[in-house]
């Protein structure tokens, strides 16, 4: 990739610039209060003063393949650790977007309409509350407590059931008969933080989820013959997988190379699960901000592990669970173990942090914490682009813990990133340039929004563009601006700092900035903060018998990395390649100067992962 390459100004690489120390990034007054309140530095480490509050589920469900009815039981410890006196709780019931009347963005088929969840039993401390009490409107819940301060804790026992959706399959439901993809299942707790309070935000089916770092205790009961899947690691193998199968995923943990546990001969035989009406899977998960349970009595297991972290030895377990009569997926495993390994060895350099992940064979494109719900595909370069994006979110969103909600840029972006480097590390011969030509069609139109603008304010295009392209290119410039080793010492800064926090815009930026070395403020308010368009031209080109001289000129406002390619007649050509901070300065030309005496035919500007809205002007044919 043209872009990687690395050519850096003398002086550069200083922690301030003339410019740079002249800018400042705008704040908003609940920004500035978390600052001088000390929950968060300045500096985009954690303040003194940081908190989160924690809650531990016991998770029990029961899931009926004939009527997709869940059933389900929860028991919630939930700890104020805040400064303030909490007189109300908030739950999310994303399951409530398939009720009838409840707001939504997506078409519900009348079929998949439902009452929403539905309680049996609500109680607090061991005191029932009436359900009639329960404030529900839509995803979001709101129940009255007695004041809960600072440091206290309170425990909920919670008894509910819904009817899972057969069509309309946004995120969750059934995938055909005989699998299910369970996401959002269980009445949660919602965000309370230093900067919004309760995260109130509904949930619409659009903009993704904010959830605490919690513990998670999950028992899934299934008919015999059905397998289940899950956040966490599987507790009672021997209690029920089949001996054999057990066998397998033993020996898979602790192999290189691809280990079948379930293959068609063992689903025709009945070899898969206990021999008992009924099963119970158990998995635990601590320290993950949601859990996905996946089912099915009819999908092959792959598996293979791989050492992440060489100075410990730990290995991670990597899953393929797929119906045989997708062709594309026998490769999946394939892909997401060269993902995790990438992304541990490669990018973001940083050890795999779960004991396994598990890509299900499901009708979307959507991640959860050791879990991908991935579709099926057709192109085999549209089946690793799409492996390592969802896998990549292990990072960000989850590690992280970012606000999906308000900051879709936030993982989306990284996870664009990700995928855009490691997919020609899976396949050398891909170039993946998703989404940039729609950012470059849409860049400057009116629903062309800063990056900063809260995911929550948009829909379509400017959703689109916002969360993926652009603040893609803006970590992709930035890296290229610092160099491997600045870049690295940035990002895992920002990474040491706040995995398992809740870091925002703002942290990111200090906590680079900090990490790095380098201020890179007047970039992030250019890129992520104001409004513009990238456009480059050749503003002209000069040719003498020592050198040839090309100057490209900066028309719109968005500061983008300068190449130039020089084409000879010989049909031989030479690139030079300038990051973004030749910029820097508010210059609005750079010079670029090639040496060589061989005639030459035209020059071009521009290369993958540089848009432009007007490529009219990056042409420059040279007469004979």
């Amino acid at each position: 990739m043209i872009l990687l390459k690395n050519t850096l100004l003398p002086g550069l690489l200083c922690f301030t610039t003339l410019l740079a120390a002249q800018t400042t990034l705008p704040v908003a007054r609940n920004i500035q209060a978390a600052f001088d309140k000390g929950t968060r530095s300045p500096l985009g480490a954690p303040g003194k003063n940081y908190w989160q509050n924690f809650a531990a589920y016991d998770l029990k469900i029961r899931f009926d393949p004939t009527s997709r009815a869940i059933s389900g039981m929860e028991d919630i410890t939930y700890t104020n650790n805040s400064p303030d006196t909490l007189q109300e709780i908030i739950f999310k019931l994303y399951p409530n977007l398939f009720q009838q009347g409840a707001q939504k963005m997506f078409s519900i088929k009348a079929t998949d309409l439902t009452t929403g969840v539905q309680f049996g039993k609500f109680a607090i401390n061991d005191q029932t509350i009436p359900i009639k009490d329960l404030e529900i409107a839509g995803t979001n819940m709101r129940v009255f407590i007695k004041p809960l301060l600072p440091g206290q804790t309170l425990r909920f026992a919670i008894s509910y059931t819904y009817t899972l959706n057969k069509g309309s399959h946004i995120r969750t439901g059934e995938i055909d008969e005989g699998a299910w993809f369970l996401a959002y299942f269980f009445p949660r707790i919602a965000v309370y933080d230093d900067l919004d309070g309760w995260n109130l935000h509904p949930y619409l089916g659009t903009q993704e989820f904010y959830n605490d770092f919690c513990n998670f205790k999950t028992a899934v009961t299934v008919p015999k013959d059905y397998v289940v899947w899950a956040t966490g690691d599987l507790q009672n193998c021997a209690e029920v997988l089949s001996p054999q199968c057990c066998q397998m995923l033993s020996m898979a943990e602790r192999l290189d190379g691809i280990t079948t546990i379930i293959d068609s001969t063992d689903l025709r035989l009945g070899h898969v699960t206990a021999n008992r009406p009924e099963n119970t899977f158990r998995f635990s998960a601590d320290n993950v901000t949601d859990v996905a349970v996946a089912i099915s009595n009819h999908y092959l297991w792959k598996a293979s592990s791989l050492v992440v972290d060489p100075a410990t030895g730990r290995r991670v377990r990597v899953d393929a669970v797929f119906n045989a009569r997708h062709p594309d997926f026998f490769e999946v495993i394939d892909f997401a173990r060269k993902t995790v390994e990438s992304m541990s060895f490669e990018f973001p350099r940083w050890p795999f942090p779960y004991a396994h992940e598990t890509v299900f064979d499901g009708l979307d494109q959507m991640e959860y914490p050791m879990m991908v719900n991935d579709n099926p595909l057709d192109k085999r370069a549209d089946v690793i682009e799409l492996t390592d994006h969802e896998i990549f979110h292990t990072m960000f969103p989850f590690y992280m813990g970012i606000n999906e909600t308000k900051y879709g840029w936030m993982d989306e972006g990284w996870a664009t990133m990700g995928e855009w480097l490691i997919s020609s590390m899976i396949d050398t011969t891909l170039v993946d340039d998703y989404a940039i030509n729609t950012y470059e069609s849409n860049a400057g139109m009116e629903d062309d929004l800063p990056i900063m603008t809260l995911s929550t304010q948009m829909t379509g295009a400017a959703f689109g563009t916002n969360s993926y392209p652009k603040p893609a290119l803006g970590y992709l410039y930035v890296k290229d601006l610092l160099g491997e080793d600045r870049f690295y010492k940035g990002l895992h800064h920002y990474i040491r700092d706040w995995n398992g926090k809740h870091p925002m815009p703002h942290d990111f930026f200090n906590s680079m900035n900090a990490g790095s070395g380098v201020n890179l403020n007047w970039f992030w308010k250019r890129w992520f903060f104001d409004s513009g368009v990238p456009d480059l031209a050749i503003a002209s080109y000069t040719n003498t018998k020592k050198e040839k001289t090309v100057v490209v000129k900066m028309k719109g406002d968005k500061p983008v990395p300068v190449d130039v390619t020089v084409w000879f007649t010989d049909g031989s050509s030479e690139k030079m390649h300038r990051s973004v901070g030749v910029w820097e300065q508010g210059d609005k030309t750079v010079t670029v100067k090639f040496t060589g005496t061989k005639p030459v035919k035209e020059v071009t500007l521009g290369s993958t992962y540089v848009p432009d809205v007007f490529r009219g002007d990056n042409r420059f044919l040279v007469k004979p």
